[in-house]
């Protein structure tokens, strides 16, 4: 990511795009604070419609354009910029994460998962399954985050 082919891709100059971003770790912030499409949703109800309603955010969030390839970038240029993957993690990763913990753990305690279920085990588990996927086949099936939560919280 240069900020020239930026520029080429969005139809401006380089003079243009440093007038509002100073430079690229500037810019690509401002891209990563524009990742999400929707929030995950807060709130109650029961725990495995709360854990499905985060992956299914999730999938939805995966499906915008580029957004896997901007983690690549992140990734890649974790040395030079870390700033940039920890803004990520902050903004997106972690409220995520946090959400489908929250769901997980509602479910132990409602003894609907049974005990000593590890929660950060799930929850890598199911996200990481969203990658996998898209990794071995190009693209997350619609019906991804039903069927990767079935095999751990079976519905009823």
């Amino acid at each position: 990511m240069s900020l020239a082919s930026v520029a080429r891709e969005a139809g401006t100059t380089v003079p243009s795009l440093r007038r509002r971003y100073r430079d690229k770790s500037t810019l690509a912030a401002a891209v990563v604070d524009s990742i999400r499409v929707e929030a995950p949703l807060e709130g109650s109800g029961p725990p495995r419609d709360r854990a499905l309603a985060v992956l299914e955010n999730f999938g939805r969030n995966l499906e915008r354009p580029h957004s896997i390839a901007l983690l690549g970038t992140l990734l890649a240029e974790e040395h030079r910029t870390p700033e940039l993957l920890t803004r990520f993690r902050s903004r997106l990763v972690r409220p995520r994460r946090r959400l489908l913990a929250e769901a997980l753990e509602a479910g132990v305690r409602a003894r609907q998962l049974a005990p000593p279920t590890d929660t950060d085990v799930a929850v890598n588990m199911l996200i990481g399954s969203f990658y996998a996927i898209y990794v071995s086949q190009g693209h997350i099936p619609q019906d991804w985050p039903q069927r990767a939560l079935e095999l751990i919280w079976p519905a009823d």
